[in-house]
């Protein structure tokens, strides 16, 4: 289980090694909840993504105030700490929180996105506009 997310910033905060946060990355990744085989389908796979990325987003309630769970998985270490890092931030939020909540900048404001590669941050930019595009679908309707 994953800790809560203002526990995994000041976490961060504390590593001041790249090989550190790499590391801790990884952890964050086993920590994510496990996602049924059922749900690693083509129409999860998120695109853009180098490594394979599954998101499943279950919708409670209409409009803003709606409650999305998210459950992920990655093929790759690193990747499934970079999608445990989103879960932790955004699963359990309004529609109108995770619109709200800028995960890429807090992900540059920790010094995490000088020690990402340009492809990992392209999926983590691609996993966070799948994120807030259901949220925006979810906030219309």
């Amino acid at each position: 289980m994953l800790p809560p997310f203002d526990e995994i910033v000041q976490n961060f905060e504390l590593l001041d090694e790249p090989t550190d946060q790499f590391e801790y990355l990884i952890e964050l990744g086993r920590q994510l909840p496990t996602l049924p085989p059922e749900d690693h389908s083509d129409d999860k796979l998120v695109p853009g993504c180098q490594s394979r990325v599954w998101l499943d987003m279950r919708v409670a309630g209409r409009g803003n105030g709606s409650r999305i769970d998210i459950l992920a998985d990655s093929d790759a270490h690193i990747t499934k700490g970079l999608v445990a890092f989103l879960v932790a931030l955004y699963s359990g939020q309004t529609a109108g929180k995770i619109l709200e909540t800028d995960a890429l900048a807090i992900f540059r404001g920790l010094g995490l996105g000088q020690h990402v590669t340009s492809k990992r941050s392209n999926g983590l930019r691609s996993m966070v506009d799948r994120i807030q595009a259901e949220a925006a679908r979810v906030a219309s309707a």
